[in-house]
């Protein structure tokens, strides 16, 4: 499609139809009387107000004129020559069009192919749009039982009507267009980055949005009702890192179902000192402060302890049976 386009812009305009071979990049199913197009080779059609009309399978004479002109090329431009880079090649190549190609005679018309395509053609060609085409990229989704669909780590969310359906999703650097069977927008986003989700309201109920989708303001929000040292304990962990520190939010708050606050705040504390953000690090300073046990007085005297003059004599005795003969 990018190298039609070009075409249709160096040449300063558009046909009215535009005949495809059945490649599978715009063919989807070929078809002489109805074929069926790529959905992406068909809005490139609609972008430019073109009839895209793929040839009969298998008849190579649909387009034998067009496939002589790379022959052409081959022959007379490219044989026997080599290029450092494509941007010499494609130099060279628009100075031999401009002065070779377009000069010849052509062997069907007998007039020279620059001045028969201004006088005749040029003014046959419907006017260019204002933009290009929007590149962008399409596939099929499976909307997931949460109600989203997932482009690049990221999600967005749909109609729930469509819950565990399949459609189609476009989506470029700053859309993300969701499709019916029918085509028809079912909702449309703007592109965000990976392990964000962007949920409509109208989409999905309030108390159906999980803590992750909320984000980690909200989050933040919760834990800092555990205390202080743990709020400062998750923005640095957030800080440290970035977006996969989500879950963890979730699972300090998880804590909090299991353990008191003021255990969780020490744990904080002093994971924060040592710049640990692990959630293994906390459970593990949590288990340890719970399992910590009193300390008994270490007794000197006691009727089962003996003198530490009798174990002095049982070393003596030892010494002197090993050197015995």
């Amino acid at each position: 499609m990018r190298c039609l386009e070009n075409a249709f812009w160096y040449f300063g305009g558009i046909p009215q139809r535009l005949v495809l071979d059945n490649l599978r990049a715009a063919v989807t199913k070929a078809d002489w009387f109805d074929p069926e197009l790529n959905p992406k080779m068909r809005a490139f059609g609609q972008h430019y107000g073109i009839a895209v009309l793929p040839t009969k399978p298998y008849m190579p004479r649909h387009k034998g004129k067009v496939e002589r002109g790379i022959d052409y090329v081959q022959e007379n431009a490219l044989k026997g020559r080599a290029f450092t880079s494509l941007d010499e090649q494609n130099r060279f190549l628009l100075d031999w069009e401009q002065t070779v190609a377009d000069t010849r005679i052509h062997g069907t018309t007998r007039q020279q192919v620059g001045a028969r395509f201004a006088a005749a053609e040029r003014t046959a060609l419907q006017p260019l749009p204002l933009e290009r085409f929007p590149c962008f990229q399409e596939a099929r989704r499976v909307v997931h039982r949460d109600g989203h669909v997932e482009i690049g780590r990221a999600y967005y969310s749909v109609p729930p009507e469509y819950l565990a359906r399949q459609v189609w999703v476009r989506w470029d650097g700053r859309l993300v267009r969701v499709f019916n069977d029918k085509w028809e927008q079912i909702a449309v986003h703007v592109r965000h980055e990976p392990g964000r989700f962007s949920t409509e309201s109208q989409h999905i109920a309030s108390r159906k949005i999980s803590g992750v989708e909320r984000g980690a303001a909200w989050l933040l929000g919760q834990v800092r009702r555990l205390g202080p040292h743990s709020l400062r304990w998750a923005e640095a962990m957030i800080e440290a890192r970035g977006v996969e520190g989500i879950r963890v939010l979730q699972g300090l708050l998880n804590l909090a179902h299991r353990h008191a606050a003021d255990a969780i705040e020490r744990a904080c504390d002093i994971a924060l000192s040592h710049g640990a953000y692990r959630l293994r690090t906390l459970r593990s300073l949590i288990e340890r402060a719970a399992q910590r046990q009193e300390q008994l007085p270490f007794l000197e005297e006691h009727p089962l302890i003996r003198d530490l003059s009798t174990y002095g004599q049982f070393v003596h005795d030892a010494f002197q049976k090993e050197i015995r003969p």
